[in-house]
């Protein structure tokens, strides 16, 4: 019997992963499918380019698959069957067998850990949240501010720098409950309170958020921080769906996987990306681990097809790329487990570098080859 592979979402782990399993199948008559919310490639790095105003490259998901055998199904995952070994799909053709299953439904932004959130703040985690950043930014009366961005991580950096110096007259904050850049070396915070000072950015550390109400945000000091807009980048979660199927998960409902990123209670099901927490690994919620997962997880798809024994996962941190507008950012070079080193790159250089970077993972992805 041909072999069916069910790729669930496109981003870079889901894609990578089918173009990989379909490109090592392609003589053995197995069938991949792809099945994704909406039929467009979001480049998830550059939603804070986007929210503040700017046009991005159009990815049709059709033309990324061209010439790959993929089937490319448009719809929303609305529940898994493990049994039955079924995917219950919103749309056409709405149930969907499968022999191997490959579950990279990523994450979206955690709105219910703070009270006022899901009503009056405006996350940035999926392409649709920079859809409604951007559009109410632009109908707000005398011009889009003030704003104040939630948020000390990678995300939120870039989205205060990213609005500061796309609309230099609007006044930015930035409200964290810890540092600004956890996980960075001192010459890399440095940087990025240097760059903050020049975009004129307002940096408000160690004050945690205590509630979000229309007019801004309440700290848990008792101080109110006004805003016409909160951007919430404090966080992400991923989709209950592995959890209430009944797949082993963590506490953070990511799918506990082995060594090869299977599922330690469904082996014929491979967990990827944001929504998997694979063994002794520290797996960031990022481009950088979720390609390499992919491709990772579609070479251990073909080996299991083919009779062979799935293939361990390898894969490393080496640097994180930080923009902080289009003409500066920070490169934080890092150990193999993420740990910082004390060597950046900084400024035009950082810049130009995760540009090309970026650039040059949207051409891997058009182009069938040994790399996927």
């Amino acid at each position: 019997m041909t072999n069916h592979i069910v790729v669930l979402g496109a981003g870079y782990a889901g894609l990578g992963a089918a173009k990989r399993a379909a490109r090592r199948l392609r003589s053995t008559g197995a069938q991949v499918t792809l099945v994704n919310a909406a039929d467009r490639f979001v480049e998830r790095v550059r939603l804070h380019q986007f929210a503040a105003g700017q046009r991005l490259p159009d990815l049709p998901l059709a033309g990324l698959l061209g010439g790959t055998g993929v089937e490319l199904v448009v719809a929303e995952v609305t529940g898994l069957d493990l049994q039955e070994r079924t995917v219950q799909l919103s749309g056409p053709p709405y149930t969907l067998s499968y022999d191997v299953l490959v579950y990279a439904l990523g994450s979206a932004a955690d709105l219910d850990t703070v009270p006022g959130v899901r009503e009056h703040a405006c996350p940035i985690a999926t392409a649709g949240d920079a859809v409604r950043l951007r559009a109410r930014l632009r109908a707000q009366p005398a011009g889009p501010g003030p704003v104040t961005v939630v948020g000390g991580g990678l995300t939120g950096i870039e989205t205060a720098a990213e609005l500061a110096e796309t609309h230099p007259g609007l006044r930015v904050e930035l409200v964290c409950a810890g540092p600004v850049g956890p996980g960075l070396s001192v010459r890399g915070r440095r940087h990025i309170h240097r760059a903050f000072a020049r975009l004129g950015v307002v940096v408000r550390e160690h004050e945690p958020v205590a509630k979000v109400g229309p007019d801004g945000v309440l700290l848990e000091t008792g101080d109110e921080v006004p805003a016409r807009t909160v951007v919430w980048a404090a966080g992400f979660r991923v989709s209950p769906l592995a959890a209430a199927s009944g797949l082993r998960t963590d506490e953070e409902d990511r799918m506990v996987v082995d060594r090869s990123l299977r599922s330690v209670s469904h082996p014929e099901v491979f967990g990827i990306g944001d929504a998997a927490a694979p063994p002794g690994e520290r797996s960031l919620m990022s481009c950088q681990t979720g390609l390499p997962m992919g491709l990772c997880t579609g070479d251990a798809v073909a080996d299991l097809v083919t009779g062979r024994e799935p293939r361990r996962a390898r894969f490393r941190h080496v640097w994180r790329n930080i923009s902080l507008g289009r003409r500066d950012g920070v490169t934080q070079f890092t150990r193999a487990d993420d740990s910082p080193l004390d060597v950046v790159l900084t400024g035009r250089a950082s810049a130009a570098f995760k540009e090309t970077i970026i650039r040059g993972t949207v051409w891997i992805m058009r182009r069938p080859g040994p790399w996927l």
